[in-house]
């Protein structure tokens, strides 16, 4: 098994490719090693002193680190991951994965058709590119031209993940719906 690592945007987080499918569908983040019940492969990289951070896309997992040095917690990982899927266990028996369903969501009904293109947009143009970097972005609401976001994996806590939400995601949104004045994180 081949698995190869890419550096993100976030200097903190590395992002592991198995070459193999890891969730398929939906995505799911770990911030501690006591929330990893029903994900044997998060648990096993919870396991290694340094990491503070999992997170599962669908065909990679980017591991944020706290003190260590990439040098001496990528080998653990990398044998880590290995380990898991020579296992044969499932990625995440009983965790449950988060897909973008509504849940949490606030915005006035009179502008949920605002509301139908930014998530098309941010579906369709935003959360492919980012998940290059790692991570993940979901709305989580809008509210007087204030669209609110969710980051996730590499992206939570990315030193540049303010110029992102800035310059990349604001002008797009402002660009194709000209209501939306600002872009916020939650």
């Amino acid at each position: 098994m081949f698995i190869q690592t890419e550096a993100t945007p976030n200097p903190a987080t590395l992002k592991f490719i198995p070459g193999r499918t890891v969730l398929g569908d939906g995505t799911l983040e770990f911030r501690a090693g006591e929330e990893t019940e029903g994900s044997p492969l998060a648990t096993r990289l919870f396991e290694i002193d340094g990491v503070t951070g999992v997170f599962f896309g669908s065909d990679f997992i980017s591991v944020t680190k706290g003190d260590g040095e990439w040098q001496h917690l990528k080998p653990a990982i990398l044998g880590a991951i290995m380990e898991h899927y020579q296992s044969g266990e499932p990625v995440a028996a009983g965790a449950q994965t988060e897909v973008s369903l509504g849940e949490g969501e606030s915005f006035a009904p009179e502008d949920a058709e605002t509301v139908k293109t930014i998530k098309e947009l941010l579906e369709t143009r935003v959360r492919p590119a980012v998940a290059q970097d790692g991570g993940d972005i979901t709305f989580q609401g809008y509210r007087d031209g204030i669209v609110f976001l969710h980051m996730r994996g590499a992206c939570s806590g990315c030193p540049s993940s303010t110029a992102t939400l800035r310059h990349g995601i604001e002008n797009l949104l402002r660009h194709f719906i000209p209501e939306v004045q600002e872009v916020r994180p939650v």
